[in-house]
């Protein structure tokens, strides 16, 4: 008896966490179409950030306004393509001018 009350109270769990999970997925998709007013990115650019809860959607978050006060509009992490030797030679180069590689090899001499 005990066994179903567990597996009937983690069922509920559950479909409470998926209802959650879906309800937060849709929530994220509307604020992420949402536009922000430009009266904000002029108090942005004299350091006045209003705190606006965050459901308004109004308040972008200061690391994503550029010295202007605009949004940016790029990627903030670009990343370069570079083949596996190429990688390779680096982190060699890194792992021999470590300060633990000179110990081990002046213990090995």
């Amino acid at each position: 008896m005990l066994h179903l009350l567990y597996i009937l109270a983690f069922t509920m769990l559950a479909f409470i966490a998926v209802g959650n999970l879906i309800r937060n997925l849709i929530m994220f998709s509307f604020d992420r179409d949402r536009s922000y007013p430009a009266r904000y990115s002029s108090m942005a650019n004299q350091g006045n950030y209003p705190y606006v809860s965050s459901r308004t959607g109004l308040t972008p978050h200061p690391e994503l306004l550029d010295s202007s006060g605009n949004l940016i509009k790029e990627p903030l992490l670009v990343m370069r393509s570079i083949n596996v030797d190429d990688a390779r030679q680096q982190l060699d180069a890194l792992y021999e001018s470590s300060p633990g590689q000179k110990r081990e090899s002046q213990e090995e001499g």
